[in-house]
């Protein structure tokens, strides 16, 4: 008797959680962004939060909190109250800051609820103009020959060109001398001026400069080629002799840990209602990326997926001896 009245007021109580947030949002809801305006996680959390607006029935609002990699913007989230008002918007970051930095004020996962994969993309093995290889099994080659001389541009620790690099040099088990910048532009622009030899970029970044012919585009870092104008003709690294190579660059919508199951479960829905406007995934793909559509837009299948690339970046990160304070 005892036990059918202890499980029959733990469903009252469920039943009145849910209840108290029948009218959630009632509110704005902020997407808290962990990078400065006007880069590509920036435009992506701003084409959702336009894409969320209907199915949530509020404003949402994009706040750029950035730093630190994105450990900043990410920890704001962590410490936030657990309402569902205050969201993220993470890239592979969220996966690789734990091996990347030896302090970290969060853990992954345990500080955060997963509510959903929104996005991924490719990126691009990118050199200067006046790069002597034109294909790829040139460039392996010219790269061997020119052991210590050559040069690989990044826009900082834990960023997307960062991490595809790290990668790129454990698969041809060569170090390459690694030169860091404070963000996208201006890594860009002194390999469009030829101040550095390569770079691996997001696909969304380089595209631009591959159409003006700016820059020389050796593959791309899917297991598919990109059927996007500028790189359709483009190889897979994998299929130019980087057996298996797969770098993508995602991004993931997460709550603060605690936040009520009902609160989670209408932000899931509202994300996947989102992620069919024919409007979100027409800019998506424009830019080369591609919208979620399997489990991993399932919660579970969402931090599985994370702790899965946790465990992966860990590995190639430790392997590198990259860290940061």
């Amino acid at each position: 008797m005892k036990m059918l009245t202890r499980m029959a007021g733990l469903v009252a109580l469920v039943h009145l959680s849910t209840l108290a947030w029948a009218d959630f949002p009632d509110k704005p809801v902020t997407l808290v962004v962990p990078f400065a305006a006007g880069g590509p996680s920036d435009k992506i959390a701003r084409d959702l939060a336009e894409a969320l607006r209907k199915p949530l029935g509020q404003t949402v609002i994009v706040d750029n909190a950035g730093g630190a990699g994105g450990t900043i913007g990410a920890a704001k989230v962590a410490r936030a109250n657990a309402d569902g008002y205050t969201l993220l918007v993470h890239h592979i970051g969220m996966a690789t800051a734990p091996a990347l930095y030896r302090k970290l004020s969060y853990k992954v996962p345990d500080d955060f609820e997963f509510l959903g994969l929104i996005n991924e993309a490719p990126s691009v093995l990118i050199g200067k103009p006046g790069l002597e290889p034109g294909n790829f099994a040139d460039l392996r080659k010219w790269i061997a020959g020119n052991a210590g001389k050559v040069n690989l541009a990044n826009a900082g620790l834990g960023s997307a060109s960062h991490l595809c690099g790290l990668m790129f040099q454990s698969a041809l088990k060569t170090n390459l001398t690694t030169i860091p910048y404070k963000g996208t532009a201006p890594a860009m622009n002194d390999l469009i001026g030829g101040q550095v030899d390569l770079m691996c970029e997001q696909a969304t970044n380089a595209v631009p400069q591959i159409e003006g012919k700016k820059v020389k585009v050796f593959g791309v870092t899917s297991m598919q080629r990109l059927q996007i104008p500028a790189l359709k003709d483009v190889p897979t690294l994998s299929e130019a002799g980087l057996k298996e190579f797969n770098v993508q660059v995602w991004h993931g919508l997460y709550a603060p840990r605690g936040t009520p199951p009902a609160v989670l479960a209408k932000l899931n829905a509202a994300l996947r209602v989102a992620l069919k406007d024919p409007e979100l995934i027409k800019r998506e793909e424009a830019l080369g990326l591609s919208v979620i559509k399997d489990d991993r837009l399932d919660p579970a299948g969402h931090r599985k997926f994370v702790e899965a690339e946790k465990a992966r970046w860990s590995k190639v990160i430790k392997d590198a001896g990259e860290y940061a304070d």
